[in-house]
């Protein structure tokens, strides 16, 4: 078995899955759908396809800066992705909860350092609501993120006999 295989990078198959779906999701939103919230598309009570622009990152946070913040996100998810990799290679591929986990969270971070970098700005599409409330418009690369994260979270909590895998 290689060496590739043998670790838990063989997972990488899914991050690049999760860029590509999360780059064509966005592609086919900003050609086909006129920017803004007034344009958005009911879809369900609770929910709305919409175009938009995000500057900063989650929530919106530092959107309003002077564009230091695009650069200052691009450099941190690059930190990240690379951690992660690692972690991965130290990883067994049959480690699938953590592998899996690290694949989401690196599929999503380039998503989204993908627009940064070409666009300025990320595209965000879901707008999820009750009554008048509307949680922060986002997209697949932030949902394979939070997941990502939910997961690795979520195996903290998880008490392991030593000698076991996920």
């Amino acid at each position: 078995m290689s060496a590739l295989k043998a670790t838990g990078l063989r997972w990488l198959w899914l991050a690049a899955l999760i860029f590509v779906a999360d780059i064509a999701i966005k592609s086919v939103v900003m050609d086909n759908m006129e920017y803004g919230w007034a344009n958005r598309i009911e879809v369900l009570p609770f929910f709305n396809l919409l175009y938009v622009h995000n500057y900063g990152a989650a929530f919106s946070f530092l959107g309003d800066q002077s564009g230091w913040q695009r650069w200052l996100f691009t450099g941190i998810a690059f930190a990240v992705c690379a951690m992660l990799m690692v972690w991965m290679k130290r990883l067994p591929h049959s480690d699938k909860w953590n592998n899996i986990a690290y694949a989401l969270i690196i599929g999503g971070a380039i998503g989204n350092v993908f627009d940064r970098i070409v666009h300025g700005f990320v595209v965000d599409y879901l707008d999820f609501y009750w009554g008048t409330y509307h949680w922060p418009a986002f997209n697949l690369a932030d949902t394979a993120i939070v997941i990502g994260a939910g997961m690795v979270i979520l195996d903290g909590f998880i008490s392991k006999k030593p000698g076991t895998e996920a």
